[in-house]
Order: structure tokens, then sequence, then C-alpha cells
């Protein structure tokens, strides 16, 4: 696990995440409360345990995993999934599996902020997050 991730970062910037949501599903309602939320993502280890804490005024979720380790996981818009986090190349991939469904979620630090990219079918999602 690249320590670089440890820590808690803050939404700075956004783009087509509401396209995102959509193409996962997300109703119309939950999509405007997510678009407004700017959350908090705290990066933890304890042993070989990774734990990702999201917290916004919206919802807060929180994962803890195993790298390489499937794990069953209910998201921020309540899908329930397998997923699964690998790192590769020192970006944190996770990958959520549902209903005959895949999207992925990498995670990468890059300039001293972490950028997450967030895939649907051919809808890519980048969310830029800074240290707190």
């Amino acid at each position: 696990m690249c320590n670089r991730f440890l820590g808690t970062w803050k939404l700075v910037s956004t783009e087509h995440f509401e396209e995102y949501m959509k193409a996962l599903g997300v109703g119309l309602a939950t999509r405007k409360l997510g678009n407004l939320a700017k959350p908090s993502v705290t990066i933890s280890k304890k042993g070989d345990i990774i734990t990702i804490r999201t917290e916004s005024t919206f919802k807060n979720t929180e994962i803890s995993f195993k790298l390489g380790k499937e794990f069953e996981e209910t998201t921020a818009d309540n899908r329930k999934t397998k997923s699964i986090v690998t790192l590769e190349r020192g970006s944190l991939n996770q990958v959520q599996k549902w209903d005959g469904k895949e999207t992925t979620i990498k995670r990468k630090v890059v300039d001293g902020k972490m950028i997450v990219e967030c895939k649907m079918k051919d809808v890519v999602c980048t969310r830029t997050y800074e240290k707190v």
C-alpha cells in the first residue's frame, strides 16, 4: 500500500459526475444531492486492512478491505456490490460488480493531489482531491 494515499482528502473539483451517476442508474433526486456534496475522504491502514471513509453532508460511507480480496460493499447510492481493490503501478484500482454491471474507480496521487477516475461503460468522471 502506498503511504501517499493515507490521510484526509477534500474534494476540490469534479467533472462529469452527473453523467457517471446517471450511468450507474442513480435517480434524479440522489444525483442532485450527490452533485452538491463536497465529500472528504480519509484513507487509513491497520495491519493489512485498508479503510476508506467518505463523509459529506449527504451521506457517510466506509469500506474496509484487504488488497486483492473480494468484499461486499453497500455504496452511497445503495447498490449492493461485490468489490475488489488492487494496487497496480501506484494506483488503487477498485472494481464494483452488481446485477451484471461493472464500474471501476481508480485512485492515484499526482503532484500531491488525489485524482479519482470513475468509469461506467463509456462515461468517465474525474474527481480531484487535495490533502487536508
